[in-house]
């Protein structure tokens, strides 16, 4: 007969046959990797979130049905015992406390008190201590709380906004005077500034005696503002060098967003009634609107253009789609045959053939 196996030290059950010393099961392993994965959540508690592995409350000595007021008064009675400048070892209930281990306890309570005095912070944490089990949502909770920034992203994309129109203000306002700047000294429109100005009367000089005697220099200085003056006045300029006005800023056009967006899409409906359901003829400013639209030019654009070209423009009918395409094409002949007679051009291309990029050449000194 066969000798019964003989049982394990404690009185457990037989193993599985193998030889001893042979290595647990898999499953074992995994129940037990299960377990320590799934041991920070049953605790609640972790470091590095709130107050770590102790409560908010009894770290504040408070319950949590504590209010607000209640809650304030235990963290200064707490701060004034644990402050830094404030310790004392002495004092009653402070026995066996270092200044180091009193600093750390003092930045715990702020951490408490920091963490119950506001009432969605002190929502989450009550919502940890009821559901430790779901660790990671407790971890996803607190950091984007921490790392949500403070202010409001509605008052930095308004002073964002602000900071970008007065940067465009100040550019455009720059631009249009560097463009008087620049007028000024045309003797074309210099000459005709101070005709005017003579006409007007402004220039007229008066015999001025005594102390309100004038130097030269402040005399010329005074004509120049009145000739600079006259052609900000008589002068329109558009493009990127026309004068500023508040209502491109993009605040402005922000606000007026949905009456811009009312507008156009009141225009574009009237459009479509009246020249593709009616069948209307075509406007002077229909027709202008339509040549620009072809030329895929912007509105300053199209408007910094000579008003013989725009005759010429209309002369031609460039609002219907095919005479604008002969149009184009005819400008295309044009500048090739330009470009092939004209002597720079032929210079460049002598150049570009003899002397180009890709050559190498030595010019004997």
């Amino acid at each position: 007969m066969a000798a019964s196996p003989e049982p394990r030290l404690g009185g457990g059950l037989p193993g599985p046959p193998g030889r001893p010393g042979s290595p647990s099961p898999p499953w074992r392993l995994l129940v037990l990797l299960l377990a320590v994965v799934r041991l920070p959540g049953a605790a609640g508690l972790v470091d590095g979130l709130y107050c770590g592995t102790e409560v908010c409350y009894e770290v504040l000595g408070v319950s949590r049905e504590a209010n607000k007021p209640e809650i304030a008064r235990a963290y200064r009675q707490l701060a004034r015992r644990y402050h830094p400048d404030r310790f004392r070892a002495e004092e009653p209930g402070l026995e066996g406390e270092t200044r180091e281990s009193a600093q750390r306890r003092f930045l715990l309570i702020v951490t408490a008190y920091e963490t119950l005095k506001d009432e969605e912070t002190r929502r989450d944490y009550d919502y940890m201590l009821d559901h430790p089990e779901e660790y990671y949502q407790h971890y996803y909770t607190y950091y984007r709380r921490q790392l949500t920034p403070k202010v409001d992203v509605r008052i930095v994309i308004l002073v964002t906004i602000c900071a970008i129109s007065i940067f465009q203000f100040y550019s455009w306002h720059s631009s249009y005077n560097e463009a008087i700047n620049y007028l000024v000294t045309v003797p074309k429109y210099r000459i005709q500034a101070t005709e005017i100005a003579r006409q007007q009367g402004l220039l007229n000089r008066t015999k001025e005696k005594g102390k309100n005697r004038r130097s030269k220099e402040e005399i010329r200085e005074q004509e120049e503002e009145v000739i600079r003056d006259i052609i900000k006045t008589k002068i329109d300029i558009k493009g990127g060098y026309q004068k500023p006005n508040l209502s491109d800023i993009l605040l402005v056009q922000i606000v007026l967003f949905p009456y811009y967006l009312t507008t156009y899409l009141t225009w574009y409906g009237s459009w479509v009634y009246r020249f593709t359901i009616c069948r209307e003829e075509y406007g002077e400013e229909e027709k202008l609107y339509l040549i620009r639209r072809y030329m895929k030019m912007s509105q300053s654009q199209f408007d910094s253009l000579d008003e013989s070209t725009s005759e010429t423009f209309m002369e031609k009918r460039l609002w219907i789609k095919e005479n604008f395409e002969l149009h184009r094409k005819d400008q295309e002949e044009e500048m090739k045959v330009k470009m092939a007679t004209d002597p720079r051009m032929k210079r460049y291309r002598r150049w570009m053939k003899n002397e180009g990029p890709g050559r190498l050449t030595f010019v004997d000194d």
